[in-house]
């Protein structure tokens, strides 16, 4: 256990509070340092703040890090599509609604229980007991690759380069309605909805979140798009393709009521993943299929143009 003590300078000023832990605890995770703050362990002045704190001068901040435990997600020998493998990370192909790691109402069968079968613990602790090596995620029922870092240095080169957006990840989606324009961006602020706290939405006081996309086909009311993310926030695609009138098809939380097609989830899929490799700086990156539900849908929207 650590005690941390720290003296706000005139060069933090400004700075929000989770942007200054980042910098300070220089071997932890963007992930690890959002999650003590929403815990409540980390105390400004004796009180504790938000994430988007805006930190003064002479602020004292205090926090403790606690030594790591023994991992409590349980090894599970379940089927994980792995496109490839080192000893410094995995490559991991999700399908659709395989949650990413355990949480409160799914804590078996997500891929960190498949994960830790598979590397006999072989795993980054930097993001804690409940979530060993996982760099990012995406939402249950979004299939597509998703990148698992096997020890700590490999997750801080992974973390640093999402951080500075320097990881490319490009999704295919099939939204609502036909998009006039070949291309475009949001840019809208995300932050959780103030009256449904499990739903994000676009508010004011969210954080930067800029979406690119590009119309692959149209169809008579569906537009196949890709999107390249610049920001990794929270259902990103999903609130910012809702946001402009064109939901993804199939999407429970934020498209349409009424769906054409009876889906176990949105038709959103992570299709390439490409980054620096942690060991030696090369430039690696990964592609995977559609699946077959997707393709299927996309046969009958060709079949009725």
């Amino acid at each position: 256990m650590e005690k941390i003590k720290y003296l706000c300078k005139n060069k933090d000023e400004g700075k929000r509070l989770d942007v200054l832990l980042i910098e300070i605890l220089k071997d932890k995770s963007r992930s690890y340092v959002q999650d003590m703050i929403s815990s409540e362990e980390v105390y400004v002045n004796k009180k504790i703040k938000k994430q988007s704190y805006k930190i003064k001068e002479n602020d004292l901040i205090e926090l403790t890090l606690n030594d790591p435990v023994e991992l409590l997600a349980s090894k599970q020998d379940i089927p994980i599509d792995i496109l490839y493998e080192d000893e410094w990370l995995i490559i991991i192909n999700k399908e659709q609604g395989m949650v990413v790691h355990p949480a409160p109402g799914n804590y078996d069968g997500t891929v960190v229980n498949a994960i830790l079968h598979h590397c006999e613990d072989k795993l980054s602790g930097i993001n804690g007991i409940m979530r060993p090596g996982i760099v990012h995620r995406i939402d249950k029922n979004t299939s597509g690759l998703i990148v698992v870092a096997k020890n700590d240095k490999a997750h801080i080169s992974l973390s640093k380069q999402f951080k500075e957006h320097t990881i490319k990840r490009r999704y295919v989606a099939l939204v609502e309605g036909v998009i006039k324009d070949d291309s475009g961006t949001i840019d809208k602020p995300i932050g959780r909805d103030v009256k449904q706290r499990i739903k994000m939405a676009i508010c004011q006081n969210g954080r930067n979140a800029i979406t690119h996309f590009k119309v692959l086909k149209v169809y008579d009311n569906y537009s196949l798009i890709e999107c390249i993310l610049e920001t990794g926030r929270t259902h990103q695609i999903r609130v910012h393709m809702s946001s402009i009138g064109h939901p993804v098809v199939g999407d429970d939380v934020y498209g349409f009521k009424k769906q054409k097609f009876k889906l176990n989830g949105q038709l959103l899929h992570a299709k390439d993943l490409g980054f620096y490799h942690p060991e030696d700086g090369r430039y690696i990156e990964f592609s995977s299929e559609l699946p077959k539900y997707f393709k299927d849908i996309l046969c009958i929207l060709e079949r009725n143009k």
